[in-house]
């Protein structure tokens, strides 16, 4: 087997574990919560329409570095993965309908285990940067929930709550 195609057994596994995890995560969900999403047949079909999506996005993200054009190159493969997915859920409803049926929730939370594993494997380079990027995050964070928290009060109060 070449090393081209290890590299696309190793994202399809990868994917795969982040497939196994949203179904993991809507299954406790729906211990906790019976009235959400249920999982069905089509909840499957969804997962393997995102696991799709993922790998024709890495596929033609690894296709476009061969290309002269140093944008195209330099492109995000979540990128590719969100034209993939917008031009053919533009050309076929099922693709639509089938990733309705995963829940929205249960996708973020292994997202955002990975941006956090993301993260920490960079603490080192963080320790390096000024102590003033830590004010500025303060900052950046407190601003962030103020506006949030107004915005929705000024939804609240023009809503008649």
């Amino acid at each position: 087997m070449s090393i081209q195609k290890n590299k696309y057994v190793k994202y399809g596994l990868i994917l795969l574990l982040s497939v196994a995890l949203i179904l993991f995560t809507m299954e406790i969900k729906l211990i906790k919560n019976p009235e959400s999403t249920p999982i069905t047949a089509m909840t499957f079909a969804g997962l393997g329409v995102l696991w799709l999506f993922s790998m024709i996005g890495i596929f033609i993200s690894d296709m476009m570095q061969k290309s002269s054009v140093k944008f195209i190159r330099n492109f995000p493969i979540l990128g590719w993965v969100s034209i993939t997915s917008l031009l053919l859920c533009l050309l076929s409803d099922f693709f639509v309908q089938a990733i309705q049926a995963v829940d929205f929730l249960s996708i973020t939370t292994p997202i955002l285990t990975f941006a956090g594993i993301s993260v920490a494997n960079r603490l080192v380079d963080l320790r390096n940067t000024s102590w003033k990027v830590a004010i500025v995050a303060v900052f950046v964070f407190t601003g962030t929930y103020a506006g949030s928290a107004l915005l929705a009060q000024i939804g609240l109060h023009l809503s008649g709550n």
